[in-house]
């Protein structure tokens, strides 16, 4: 692979700079989604080590330091065999913002192609790689930190889901894509819409795409993806996940934090609480995790003309390296 074959026409010396849509050229950028368990991790690691590719993470869960097991991170071992950005940036108690995400994604990207490598933009979080992949242009809603805390305050009279059905009733289409459990993302939608007087899902515009784009989508019938998330599930408490949050609560991070939101981490702390059994916590991982699926199928939907669609099942690397090669001139 050479400079022209990843760069189009050479890539910008100036990291401050941020490609806009009036460029001359786009830079191939391969984006590789689709529902949680379904097989994304080993098949990137195999492109990137076959086209010479660097892994740039687009799940919200893998950002944070000592949260491992709960998120099937990538393994250290996997981790050596390509190199993985925006994973481990973050001690729990930090908050990323898609505002945040969206510029250190570009960052990485950027500098993937200054390296004459291609970059493969990896995860199941809907919202970031539509920031990516759109090049959203987001408004700056300033934090209004009274009405914020008025919001958690009702949020305690009335609990997570109480709120998130007041933002349905708002913005129906944000409360569809948002958790329920997600109280920071629920409370922050709500802000927008009451500071701006816009819904929170009219707020990022699209812009025009600055990448070659070839968006790669893998799928699997859902029972078989349930059966496979329900093995996962039982693979991370058989490996330590307990006593993974036990060392996070130990080491003095709060257990009401945003980052406990992701699926799993809420669970097992309400259990080592005392508040659920270890019966009830797993029961409920696993219909969040339905439930989650679910959620990501409205941001990659298999209709969706621009994602290339493939079936696990049918061992697909082959195929997938071969459309690639052919769509971004790869040789």
């Amino acid at each position: 692979m050479n400079k022209s074959q990843v760069n189009g026409r050479g890539a910008s010396d100036d990291h401050d700079h941020i490609p806009n849509a009036v460029e001359a050229f786009q830079s191939p950028l391969v984006v590789i989604l689709g529902p949680t368990a379904v097989g994304k991790t080993e098949l990137a690691i195999q492109i990137a080590r076959r086209l010479n590719g660097e892994i740039v993470s687009a799940d919200s869960r893998l950002l944070y330091r000592g949260m491992n097991i709960g998120t099937a991170k990538p393994t250290l071992e996997q981790r050596q065999q390509v190199p993985h950005h925006l994973i481990d940036v973050a001690e729990p108690d930090q908050i990323w913002s898609l505002t945040l995400f969206q510029r250190r994604a570009r960052e990485a990207i950027r500098s993937i192609q200054t390296r004459n490598c291609l970059p493969l933009l990896v995860g199941g979080t809907g919202q970031y790689i539509r920031a990516i992949v759109e090049d959203w242009q987001i408004p700056e809603v300033k934090p209004d930190l009274q009405l914020r805390k008025a919001l958690e305050t009702w949020a305690t009279q009335i609990g997570k889901d109480g709120l998130h059905a007041r933002l349905a009733v708002l913005d129906p289409e944000s409360a569809r894509k948002i958790d329920p459990r997600n109280l920071r993302r629920t409370i922050r939608a709500l802000e927008v819409i009451l500071r701006s007087g816009k819904k929170f899902s009219d707020q990022s515009l699209r812009g025009k795409s600055t990448y070659d784009l070839v968006q790669i989508g893998l799928s699997m019938p859902r029972t078989d993806l349930f059966e496979r998330i329900d093995s996962r599930i039982d693979d991370m408490f058989a490996n330590g996940f307990i006593s993974e949050v036990q060392a996070l609560l130990t080491g003095g991070y709060a257990p009401d934090l945003a980052s406990f939101s992701a699926i799993g981490y809420s669970e097992v702390i309400d259990y080592l609480l005392g508040k659920t059994t270890l019966e009830e916590a797993v029961t409920l991982i696993r219909r969040r995790t339905r439930l989650f699926v679910r959620r990501q199928a409205n941001w990659f939907k298999e209709d969706d003309p621009n994602i290339n669609w493939f079936k696990v099942d049918d061992h697909p690397m082959k195929e997938i390296e071969s459309l690639l090669r052919c769509k971004l001139q790869l040789h």
